[in-house]
């Protein structure tokens, strides 16, 4: 008896993304008999090997800093857990937007924001004539589209993990004009075509993106409490998180210390996604879609309402301001830099260090970007000791 891919039992919305009308993969394949598109998308990712180097990448303290800091595979993680419960409310496909969750840093560089600027610097100072295919500067989304489209190295007939058109445009949140121009040029009407003509990405794409944006806003604040560079009483200047810590206190009254600040966040984090919720139910109903692709023809859609926008801004001020530019973590930035830029400048002016893979590739400062951008917090460390003598982190 022929199998056909089971649906889920979800039922969606006519503006979600159905994977029977997928856009399809770059490379043709036979469907699964098990699975949608989107499903058989999340677990290619799961599996590969740029997924399980997140665990040892930085989010905001380096991995080696205590054991339950976030890493970039537990945000992950914690994105898909949001994603998929606010995708149910609103009728979305939540496997789509959990292969986007859990794609969507696999591009990071090692030491987080600060390995990303690094590396971009590093690739941005390279003499155009010389470098014309490397010079295109660093940007960890392009990155992640990157590994999933080339880098991975698991299948017989392609590079990469082979991705539907919906998670790929889903990975790929934000680009350069340089760069959209580029894979424009090779995927025409592609991924990055939203980048230079307008509109949006899936639904799905856009509650991805807030989910981030939610996810990381409350976990930096708990790792920044539990680091000790954040205390309760810095928060109090922060309205959203302190109304919802006196809205624990009124029901809790004796409530304090972790289990205070975890049931202020878990009611913070409710309120932004009930928020998120009723805002974009209501401008989908002003909007009527009928369509998946109608809602790319529009402004974003899936949003805080302007009140909640306002307060979750004034927070990422105050974590801008009061942890990461924290002298303790601006010495750690300081310091994972020096590694990214060591290593690019070793590499760059001796191939024969880079694995025999990367120094074959005939653009070799992408190569270089490709091969750093892969490392791990801990292997980055290791390998910048014994390229250099010395150890940077003490």
């Amino acid at each position: 008896m022929e199998r056909v891919p089971e649906r889920s039992f979800q039922m969606l919305a006519p503006y979600a993304s159905d994977p029977a009308l997928s856009r399809g993969r770059r490379y043709p394949e036979a469907e699964a008999p098990t699975r949608t598109a989107f499903q058989r998308d999340r677990d290619r990712v799961i599996h590969s090997t740029a997924f399980r180097r997140l665990v040892y990448k930085t989010q905001v303290f380096l991995n080696h800093e205590g054991d339950l800091f976030r890493t970039r595979l537990t945000h992950s993680l914690e994105v898909a857990q949001l994603g998929r419960s606010i995708a149910r409310s609103l009728k979305l496909n939540e496997d789509l937007v959990e292969a986007i969750a859990l794609a969507h840093d696999l591009g990071h560089t090692p030491f987080g924001h600060a390995g990303q600027d690094s590396l971009n610097a590093c690739m941005q100072s390279l003499t155009p004539g010389e470098h014309a295919e490397d010079g295109w500067g660093f940007e960890h989304n392009l990155q992640s589209l990157r590994v999933v489209d080339e880098l991975e190295e698991r299948y017989p007939a392609f590079d990469g993990l082979n991705l539907s058109f919906e998670t790929r445009e889903g990975i790929l949140k934000h680009c350069s004009r340089h760069n959209a121009q580029r894979l424009e040029r090779h995927e025409p009407q592609g991924v990055a075509a939203r980048f230079l003509n307008g509109g949006s990405p899936s639904l799905e794409a856009q509650l991805c993106n807030l989910a981030d944006e939610i996810a990381y806003n409350a976990h930096d604040i708990d790792d920044g409490v539990r680091s000790g560079l954040l205390t309760l009483e810095q928060l109090g200047e922060v309205p959203m998180f302190e109304h919802h810590r006196q809205q624990a206190l009124r029901a809790h009254p004796t409530l304090a210390g972790r289990r205070l600040l975890f049931e202020s966040i878990r009611l913070m984090l409710s309120d932004q996604v009930y928020d998120v919720i009723d805002h974009t139910r209501l401008r989908i109903a002003e909007q009527a879609l009928e369509s998946a692709d109608a809602a790319r023809q529009l402004p974003t859609l899936v949003a805080f309402s302007p009140a909640m926008r306002d307060r979750s801004q004034v927070l990422k001020t105050f974590l801008l301001r009061n942890l990461y530019r924290h002298p303790q973590v601006m010495e750690t930035t300081t310091r994972a830099r020096r590694v990214v830029s060591d290593l690019f400048e070793r590499y760059m002016n001796a191939p024969q260090e880079l694995p025999e893979a990367h120094g074959r590739s005939h653009h070799h400062a992408r190569a270089v970007a490709d091969y750093i951008a892969g490392m791990t917090d801990r292997f980055a460390i290791r390998e910048h000791e014994r390229l250099f003598g010395a150890a940077v982190f003490p």
